[in-house]
């Protein structure tokens, strides 16, 4: 699809360069949300081995603090709609938007792999760290998302619009499927590392968009 969005094709020089945009956010997509979904695999096996679990002498599963990012996002969706609005013309590209996710991405692996340093191998940390982490990673979501199948729209030409749509949902699951790989290497090597390398991949992906 690549191949022929960028060689192939009739596509005008304008349209061309709107191609190769859109190549460059599917791949910042696929990469935001592989460190992402890290949230379900990776960040839960943590919060079940090495979190504390027992808030006012009450113990609650793990999973629970999942729910911490649907509850950022019903928070702060209508801050970030506001915001947009406000800013207007002066709001920053969907590119710079991509970068900024991922900037959000790397400074939650950041307090993860701190996180995982102050655990060691069998020790527990507040569930602190992971609450502070779903808040990062839900900003860079709110920069990200609700942006990305909208700038799909606005750059793919008119004669294949509807297909440039279905390419944005084959970054998310491109990017589920890199999720879980990654998180394939949680127990094989010590996760502050895991984290340390989604930390410089997802900085790396911050400066090259």
């Amino acid at each position: 699809v690549f191949a022929w969005m960028i060689f192939g094709g009739d596509w005008s020089t304008e349209e061309r360069k709107r191609l190769l945009v859109i190549v460059v956010l599917f791949l910042g997509s696929a990469m935001f949300w592989a460190a992402y979904e890290q949230a379900g695999s990776s960040f839960n096996v943590f919060a079940k081995n090495n979190t504390d679990k027992v808030l006012l002498g009450f113990s609650f599963p793990a999973s629970w603090l999942q729910s911490m990012n649907a509850a950022f996002i019903i928070c702060f969706a209508a801050a970030f709609a506001w915001m947009w609005i406000k800013l207007g013309n002066r709001q920053p590209g969907s590119v710079a938007k991509f970068s900024i996710a991922m900037a959000f991405a790397t400074l939650g692996f950041v307090v993860m792999m701190i996180a995982a340093q102050r655990a060691g191998a069998d020790g527990q940390v507040s569930p602190m760290w992971l609450i502070v982490t779903y808040l990062l990673h839900t900003t860079g979501e709110l920069f990200l998302s609700p942006v990305g199948l909208s700038a799909m729209t606005d750059l793919a030409p008119t004669r294949v619009a509807g297909l440039m749509m279905g390419l944005w949902f084959l970054s998310l699951s491109m990017g589920n499927y890199i999720a879980g790989r990654l998180a394939s290497f949680y127990g094989g090597m010590p996760p502050q590392e895991l984290f340390r390398t989604l930390a410089i991949i997802t900085l790396v992906t911050a400066v090259l968009l």
